[in-house]
């Protein structure tokens, strides 16, 4: 008999945005293993008593940090505890949290995946950016900018994807921008296509820079724009001109 590993998407930044099912988990916690991005008004909601173990990372560091993660979790559960793994954004959209389950389950660890609102759902909506629009856009399409680098090639179809959706939403993209713009018009994508780049969304330090898919790369070195960020193009991207609500 082991413990219960409960997986739990954070939110995207702003901390009001956590769903009551993850507050009620974290107040109940044994151990919590939480990621860089996750706000500290909700890590103030693990409690003394619990355990609360930093396992975050940041672009560019070792992998194999996601080993001692997946051991961690297993050996807290076989003690019988409650062990909340605290993701930022949303557990299974580019958090890993599919294979983390797949790692409890060859334990016989049990689990339970609780959802959070992704930061690329977040940070467009706090920017006036609908998604989807009835005239505008009646496909979107979620991506990672930066696949995992034991890869030996890009998985990611940019050409592909120049023509085939309405909406693109590059999570963690920042870094390559510049390739992936030059992809996307290469494969047929207007130049003058809107894009949006929003920095710490949802949160008071949120920023949104905008341009066109063949200025936005030289746009982001002058801004000096730093991660964490989502990037989003699309023709809905103009709509924040009127519809932007978050100051």
């Amino acid at each position: 008999m082991t413990g219960k590993v409960y997986l739990v998407g954070a939110g995207p930044g702003d901390p009001s945005l956590i769903t009551v099912r993850a507050v009620e988990l974290i107040k109940k916690a044994d151990v919590v293993l939480y990621d860089r991005l996750v706000s500290k008004k909700i890590l103030a909601m693990i409690p003394k008593r619990a355990e609360s173990i930093y396992v975050g990372r940041a672009v560019g560091d070792d992998t194999t940090h996601q080993n001692s993660t997946n051991e961690l979790m297993v050996k807290y559960a076989q003690q019988k505890k409650s062990v909340v793994r605290l993701k930022g954004g949303d557990p299974i959209i580019f958090g890993r949290g599919g294979e983390e389950a797949e790692f409890l389950k060859s334990f016989n660890v049990k689990y339970e995946i609780i959802p959070g609102i992704t930061s690329g759902i977040g940070s467009a909506t706090y920017a006036g950016i609908p998604l989807t629009h009835r005239q505008f856009a009646s496909s979107v399409v979620f991506v990672t900018g930066h696949e995992d680098p034991e890869k030996k090639t890009d998985v990611v179809k940019w050409k592909k994807l120049a023509k085939s959706v309405d909406t693109i939403v590059i999570m963690m993209g920042l870094s390559r921008i510049e390739v992936i713009s030059r992809k996307l018009i290469e494969g047929g994508m207007d130049k003058n296509m809107p894009v949006a780049v929003i920095q710490n969304g949802t949160t008071s330090k949120q920023k949104m820079l905008k341009g066109t898919i063949s200025n936005i790369a030289n746009k982001i070195k002058r801004n000096k724009i730093k991660p964490p960020t989502n990037i989003i193009i699309g023709r809905v991207v103009d709509l924040s001109d009127i519809i932007e609500w978050k100051k």
